[in-house]
């Protein structure tokens, strides 16, 4: 055997009596802690989020036994028909009827929602794109003179609202950002 193989079993015996020698010095005890004692800042908050919880018990109570509202009053922001006793006409006054005038249809405006703008440098300076949702919360992507929905064209995109301007009526619907 050789002096260098001498050496490493000389080491290895001496790493692997340090070894046995650590686990022998460790024990399965738990250690014990000590827990102080609550403050007295814990126990008046514990004391006051009690009186908080009966309160709030106590308001529960009180709107449960609370009286319905009346419907059989006067509402003043319903208007409805004043009765008043209609007028008397003589036998000799012919009466006319007058036609009623014909309903023109007011085309729905579809729902749309502003959820986002995202702006990009450009060769003409930055561009603007907004985000806009439909009914089907389909996203709708934009820029200035585009047209969406086959309906309305986008006529400005600013930093929290769009302007889009009815091909149909010629109005301008504003979308705001929220």
């Amino acid at each position: 055997m050789s002096a260098s193989r001498v050496a490493v079993w000389i080491v290895g015996a001496a790493v692997f009596g340090a070894w046995l020698a650590s686990a022998a010095g460790v024990t399965r005890q738990a250690r014990i802690t000590r827990v102080p004692p609550p403050a007295a800042e814990t126990i008046q908050l514990d004391a006051l989020a009690a009186e908080v919880q009966a309160q709030a018990g106590r308001l529960r109570e009180h709107l449960a036994n609370a009286p319905a509202p009346r419907t059989d009053q006067r509402n003043p922001f319903s208007f409805g028909m004043r009765s008043t006793p209609a007028p008397r006409r003589s036998s000799t006054e012919s009466r006319v009827a007058i036609a009623p005038q014909p309903v023109i249809p007011v085309p729905s405006e579809p729902m749309l929602d502003l959820i986002g703008i995202a702006e990009s440098p450009g060769s003409n300076g930055t561009v603007r794109t907004a985000m806009i949702t439909d009914q089907q919360q389909d996203l709708i992507m934009v820029v200035v003179g585009q047209r969406i929905l086959g309906r309305y064209d986008v006529v400005t995109i600013g930093d929290d609202a769009v302007e889009l301007k009815d091909g149909e009526t010629g109005r301008t619907r504003r979308l705001i950002l929220r």
